[in-house]
């Protein structure tokens, strides 16, 4: 039996880009120097993701797409990730969905995201597989919350 798929956005889950200041427990990088503020990444993210990868399938579902294995991923860790295509940014957090939808198929998903949409939300009750739509603050990204959230809904199975 495949694993559930694990979803992963970037901006707002792992990086809390809408604090006023870097949280506590989090790192500035300035991958982008030139064209954008630093990114905050937290260390303790690298330990819970790869516990997640244990029992889930994981994929980046960002913008950042393929900057995502290059930067992020080194950042924290982590293997490099399969990456769901999305239109050219910017786009609209709507507009997640068809890629979405087409990359989980008839799977079991989680989807971790700080915009989750209304069109997010009908396309997960339209689903006949187990969907999880977690939202995250994006001024406070991943939290320990949220990873027993995942472990449970993914226990539940």
């Amino acid at each position: 039996m495949a694993l559930p798929l694990l979803l992963l956005d970037v901006d707002g889950v792992l990086n809390p880009f809408a604090a006023p200041t870097c949280p506590e427990g989090y790192r500035e990088y300035a991958f982008f120097p030139e064209d954008d503020p630093p990114v905050r990444l937290r260390a303790a993210h690298g330990p819970w993701l790869r516990a997640l990868f244990r029992t889930f399938e994981p994929a980046w579902a960002t913008g950042w797409e393929d900057e995502a294995n290059v930067f992020l991923a080194p950042a924290l860790e982590l293997p490099a990730l399969p990456v769901v295509r999305f239109p050219p940014v910017p786009f609209d957090p709507a507009e997640k969905v068809p890629a979405i939808d087409a990359f989980a198929g008839d799977r079991p998903a989680a989807w971790v995201d700080d915009a989750h949409t209304e069109a997010g939300t009908a396309w997960a009750r339209s689903r006949a597989a187990p969907t999880l739509l977690l939202p995250s603050d994006p001024a406070r990204g991943l939290t320990a919350e949220m990873v027993a959230e995942l472990d449970a809904w993914q226990a539940a199975l």
